[in-house]
């Protein structure tokens, strides 16, 4: 795992928001995955925050699509915002409505 990845998660009223910090790799895209498969069976909304993303590498990215595909866009509302939401959303706009 990248060193310097963190997942901080904060418990709101409507879900859950996820703050990412640091670069993401493999490991950090499998992390993000399992966060995101925890929270999800129970939860409304999943907002994930990307500012704090440094730097994407190409295959962390690719297995973090592969495996989000079940869950992005679904019942749970997954909404991904900042600088690199674009980038690791799987649909056509970087934040989900």
């Amino acid at each position: 795992m990248a060193s310097n990845f963190e997942i901080a998660i904060e418990k709101k009223s409507d879900g859950f928001v996820l703050k990412l910090e640091g670069d993401f790799d493999a490991t950090s895209a499998y992390e993000l995955i399992y966060a995101i498969k925890k929270l999800s069976d129970k939860t409304v909304k999943i907002s994930i925050y990307t500012s704090g993303v440094k730097n994407i590498y190409p295959y962390g990215l690719d297995i973090f699509h592969r495996n989000m595909g079940p869950l992005n866009c679904r019942s749970t509302k997954i909404e991904f915002a900042g600088d690199n939401a674009s980038k690791l959303s799987l649909c056509n706009s970087s934040l989900l409505s």
